[in-house]
């Protein structure tokens, strides 16, 4: 298929082809790809991280948490900036930033110098997920937002799971250090290629935009204008309560996949770094495979609450029965993991549902507010579970590093089934949109 339907627009404009269509919104993608995969690496060199930098599970968890301090701080601001300089020079300047980033926290041995480059990893990001929402806007039709949220969503998974058993092969036959080297480089490439292929509107080109006159707009950056945008989402009661909800599912299978899932597996199970990250594996998979459907069946049945409220009560249901059901096998643990992860797709039904909740100029500003919360938990969750880790510490050392028990993570993930299930309660406050835009920022 080379072209999108023959309907035109704007003085007898074709729409995009599909083709260059895909391609524009696809290296946005694969930058979104990188996005999960340097925000996940952490999670299978933790013994490597703690022995070179000399630090126990509580610096461990801010040596992570620098990526998603730094990554929320942008939110809002970056918000404002694709309304300025539109998504193609935010996401060149967010792949070549993040590349630099990544070089930092690779070459150093201070470990203030690798949380800053942890910051500016996460800084640098903080435009991946806004930019293909956009390009998605402007690319393709309304009808298909929502699958194309799922998809993105779907991209950042695979980058994830690259950042498991693959990523843990790198280390062994390569070092952390040379890993982390090669993976600047390619996301060098990724900015160039940006800057090469990727236009903000195919009106650039000629061609008919799927945008809204008010999308295509370019407004310059202005604080005033971004704290009324900020006041004029969260006077919609939807928003704050989708931000906290976010948290407590993206932040707990974040937190877990990506930082504290596979030194519990060893602990609880014995397995080393490459089977636990297996299992990590699976869980992502189900997470990335998940989040297409739930988006396209939020389209289908034209409501956005059921199946987001039916999620977040399986997710919580589920981190509940892995962390505190210590009878279960290992096989029947992979299974309940696979099964909360799968339902923790739900998440993605959150973009189009806030986007709906207020008007169609505050696009930007609510796609960041509710980013904020999918970070929100991995800004708590990580560093919070590293203390209580360092406060049921026996003082067992291995090779360097500190080792906890499974008793302690047990202490330490009760933040994650405490949030979980506040999340349910809050997604059950939430006012259905009928897959609807506002047109009123009313609550």
């Amino acid at each position: 298929m080379t072209s999108t339907a023959t309907v035109t627009k704007n003085g007898g404009r074709q729409y995009p082809a599909a083709t260059l269509a895909w391609l524009v919104w696809g290296i946005g993608a694969v930058f979104y790809l990188a996005v999960f995969f340097l925000r996940a690496a952490p999670a299978v060199m933790t013994a490597e991280l703690m022995r070179d930098f000399g630090i126990g599970a509580a610096n461990l968890g801010n040596l992570s948490a620098f990526y998603f301090y730094a990554y929320v701080a942008m939110q809002i601001p970056v918000g404002a900036l694709t309304n300025s300089l539109g998504p193609r020079k935010l996401l060149v300047i967010g792949a070549i930033s993040a590349a630099l980033g990544q070089f930092l926290f690779a070459a150093t041995s201070n470990f203030a110098l690798a949380c800053l480059g942890r910051a500016i990893i996460g800084g640098s990001t903080a435009v991946g997920w806004l930019v293909i929402l956009r390009l998605a806007a402007h690319w393709f039709p309304n009808k298909r937002f929502a699958a194309l949220s799922g998809l993105g969503l779907f991209f950042g998974n695979l980058g994830a799971l690259f950042a498991q058993v693959p990523l843990r092969i790198g280390v062994e036959y390569f070092g952390w250090r040379g890993t982390a080297i090669a993976s600047a480089t390619l996301i060098f490439a990724i900015g160039v290629l940006a800057w090469i292929i990727v236009r903000d509107d195919p009106g650039e080109k000629g061609l008919a935009s799927y945008a809204p006159d008010t999308l295509r707009k370019r407004e310059p950056i202005s604080f005033a204008a971004m704290f009324r945008g900020l006041r004029s989402c969260f006077a919609v009661s939807n928003t704050w309560l989708i931000l906290i909800a976010q948290g407590g599912m993206v932040g707990p299978i974040m937190t877990f996949t990506g930082l504290w899932g596979a030194p519990f597996l060893k602990a609880r199970f014995g397995l080393e770094p490459k089977a636990a990250a297996t299992i990590c594996s699976v869980m992502i998979v189900c997470w990335a495979v998940a989040s297409p459907v739930f988006g396209g069946l939020s389209d289908k049945i034209g409501k956005r609450k059921p199946a987001y409220l039916m999620g977040s009560m399986a997710c919580a249901l589920g981190w509940a029965v892995m962390i505190y059901a210590t009878g279960l096998s290992l096989a029947a643990f992979t299974v309940v993991a696979a099964i909360t992860s799968f339902a923790t797709g739900c998440v993605v039904i959150a973009f189009a549902y806030g986007r709906e909740s207020v008007p169609a100029r505050d696009m930007g500003t609510v796609t960041a507010t509710t980013n904020i919360g999918n970070m929100l938990g991995n800004v708590l969750l990580q560093p919070g579970i590293g203390m209580l880790l360092e406060r049921n510490w026996t003082g067992l050392m291995v090779k360097g590093a500190r080792v906890y028990s499974a008793e302690a993570y047990q202490a330490g993930f009760v933040l994650i089934v405490g949030w979980a299930l506040l999340s349910c309660v809050l997604i059950s406050l939430t006012k259905e949109t009928h897959c609807r835009q506002s047109d009123a920022a009313s609550a």
